[in-house]
């Protein structure tokens, strides 16, 4: 039998877009001298990767500039020496194998050290769900259409 996930892939082929949606904690000073940059180097860093299937156009990212002492964290946790965290959140639909989260995260690393982010002070979180969670294209209906019919 095939998943959720497998129907709506066959529904819509390899074309069906990811539509990730990012936020972004970081210090306040961090955001008013380089957020433009950052924005720029964390949306490169997926659409730049085509196994994601994510379009150069699909851009949805939240900004949340923190004061001193908002961002909490221990400098020395594991062994890491960070001293400035940066923590981004994506949220995607469900469908990339580990491989792919993988080479994103490199990626993101990659990018946001052109830009002078250290790879200690970056903390990735991904969550996933499914095309039935968002509202924004015409995937949403016709998971929705899959999910009507298993019922």
């Amino acid at each position: 039998m095939e998943t959720f996930v497998q129907q709506i892939m066959k529904h819509f082929g390899k074309g069906a877009q990811a539509v990730p949606y990012i936020q972004i904690e970081l210090d306040r000073d961090l955001y008013e001298s380089k957020a433009d940059e950052i924005s720029a180097a964390i949306h490169a860093a997926q659409w730049e990767l085509p196994e994601l299937g994510i379009p150069e156009s699909d851009l949805f990212q939240v900004f949340h500039p923190r004061e001193p002492g908002e961002i909490v964290f221990d400098p020395q946790y594991n062994g890491v020496d960070r001293q400035n965290l940066i923590v981004l959140q994506v949220l995607l639909v469900y469908r990339h194998p580990i491989s792919q989260k993988q080479a994103l995260y490199a990626n993101i690393v990659a990018k946001l050290g052109e830009v002078g982010i250290r790879p200690e002070d970056i903390l990735i979180i991904l969550l996933e769900n499914g095309f039935e969670d968002w509202k924004l294209s015409d995937a949403t209906e016709a998971a929705r259409a899959v999910l009507a019919a298993e019922h």
